[in-house]
């Protein structure tokens, strides 16, 4: 997780958005921050004393400056845990999915969603979710019939 406090705050605003470069493609992708993750995260700057330079999740290890991908699995898996999850059932990326979903649920354009997860591919967009993608097909299979109606003048 090596964001650091400089991606997401320009002065002393916090940005509603932010462009990081994901690490295994070196792409530019998109964070959107709510209001509430604005709240906890400036919490969070100010209790860590966190300058503009500094990780926003600095490492707790001497040789690693920010948090690594398996520490922060790490600590979703102690989360989970501590509400009573089943930690089995929720990874790193269930969140990734999770908003995905929603945003394809709101839109129906699976294309936005490929763009917000960064994706190259549509390929990779749709094995997020089987669901999503069978009501994807359901969507264009009923747009292509109200077309062909609409053709025939019916």
């Amino acid at each position: 997780m090596n964001i650091r406090v400089l991606d997401i705050i320009h002065g002393i605003q916090m940005l509603t958005r932010a462009m990081v470069i994901q690490r295994k493609t070196q792409r530019p992708v998109q964070l959107e921050l709510t209001e509430d993750t604005r709240n906890a995260v400036a919490a969070w700057i100010a209790k860590a004393n966190l300058k503009s330079e500094h990780y926003l999740f600095p490492s707790r290890l001497q040789n690693s400056p920010h948090v690594s991908t398996r520490q922060y699995a790490r600590i979703v898996h102690r989360w989970v845990a501590a509400i009573g999850l089943d930690s089995t059932f929720y990874r790193t990326h269930t969140k990734r999915r999770t908003k995905a979903n929603l945003i394809y649920r709101q839109t129906k354009n699976l294309r936005a969603v490929q763009l917000l997860q960064g994706h190259s591919k549509l390929e990779s967009t749709v094995q997020l979710d089987e669901e999503m993608v069978r009501e994807y097909i359901r969507n264009q299979e009923q747009e292509d019939e109200r077309y062909d109606q609409m053709k025939l003048g019916l």
